[in-house]
């Protein structure tokens, strides 16, 4: 069923007041097969879903392609709670845009002005996320807003600056923009090459959020792992990414322990479908049918994203989410 993001978080914030934590994974589709695969995990682990789809996602796919392959994956798996979700929306008009194609959840990063690479201002941010907010609940659409930035670029997103988020200032953005979820910067990275080090997370910037905004949906962005057994497949087969490093599954499962609601993964996704081509191609030299190495980067994705769903505790929680559709999000955004 299609709901609302504000449905599928409020089961985790609720899991966490209970000392019971787990995080919903938010994972980024560009194609069918990467829908499919992420379908196919939610229905094997039982966990509700948000898809995301990024700017670039919407042009690569043309917007109606893309999302109605979502909504057919819903269609198909009617048991798993899922929200359609704009990743990284850098105007209103992006985020309008959205909304009448049936997205149920968008952000709007105010973080970076509109070009989706030069820092703003909190003013600006405060503005920007305003407007969308009072635009998007007024059609029962979940909101998400940011506040700090994100090392690394990705997606054509991304300043290259990382400015962790003031614990302090992110009250006063949530009391004026009214947002269901807030992205904060922990020392998280986009991309696939996050840390030239060891990675350092700031847990304590997550648990002093979590402690002035317990009703608030945190997000963590730039969190994939890039497992090191995908980098292996990659490179074993052709590829060329060395020094490629992520977030260890142990420091996100410490920021779920922390407040950490939403967790962002998209470069996963991308190296287990690359992986499992490159494998495919050197091992049958003569194939040349799309369908049979789509199949392969599917299941590829599928068991990925299903290690994701486990790890992050998502796993048999689809029973849980409230039927928050749209319809019944304008009414309690109303009251």
């Amino acid at each position: 069923m299609i709901v609302t993001s504000k449905a599928i978080l409020e089961t985790s914030l609720q899991a966490y007041k209970q000392g019971k934590p787990f995080a919903i994974g938010a994972y980024n589709v560009n194609n069918m097969e990467q829908m499919q695969g992420i379908m196919m995990a939610a229905q094997e682990s039982k966990s509700p879903v948000i898809v995301q789809v990024s700017r670039g996602a919407l042009k690569y796919a043309q917007d109606l392609y893309l999302v109605n392959i979502i909504k057919a994956g819903a269609e198909l798996n009617p048991e798993v709670p899922l929200a359609i979700h704009l990743d990284h929306g850098n105007s209103f008009e992006t985020v309008k845009r959205a909304i009448s194609l049936g997205f149920t959840s968008v952000m709007i990063d105010g973080s970076l002005m509109e070009d989706a690479k030069t820092p703003s201002t909190f003013e600006y941010n405060v503005k920007v996320t305003s407007e969308v907010v009072k635009y998007a609940h007024d059609l029962g659409v979940s909101v998400e807003g940011e506040l700090g930035t994100l090392g690394g670029i990705e997606d054509g997103v991304g300043s290259g600056q990382t400015h962790l988020t003031d614990p302090d200032q992110a009250v006063e953005f949530v009391e004026r923009t009214g947002v269901d979820a807030l992205a904060i910067s922990i020392g998280t990275s986009h991309g696939a090459y996050k840390f030239k080090g060891e990675p350092k997370l700031a847990f304590d910037i997550i648990e002093r959020i979590r402690k002035y905004l317990p009703n608030t949906y945190l997000v963590s962005h730039g969190s994939s792992s890039v497992p090191q057994e995908l980098l292996a497949i990659v490179n074993k087969y052709g590829g060329d990414m060395p020094d490629a490093k992520g977030v260890p599954i142990e420091a996100l499962q410490k920021a779920i322990a922390c407040g950490i609601n939403k967790i962002n993964v998209d470069t996963d996704i991308r190296l287990a479908a690359t992986g499992a081509i490159r494998k495919f191609f050197v091992e049958n030299p003569r194939a040349f049918d799309p369908r049979e190495y789509n199949k392969v980067a599917r299941e590829a994705i599928a068991a990925e994203v299903k290690k994701r769903m486990e790890a992050f505790g998502t796993a048999g929680h689809s029973a849980e989410v409230p039927n928050w559709g749209l319809e019944e999000m304008k009414k309690q955004y109303k009251a």
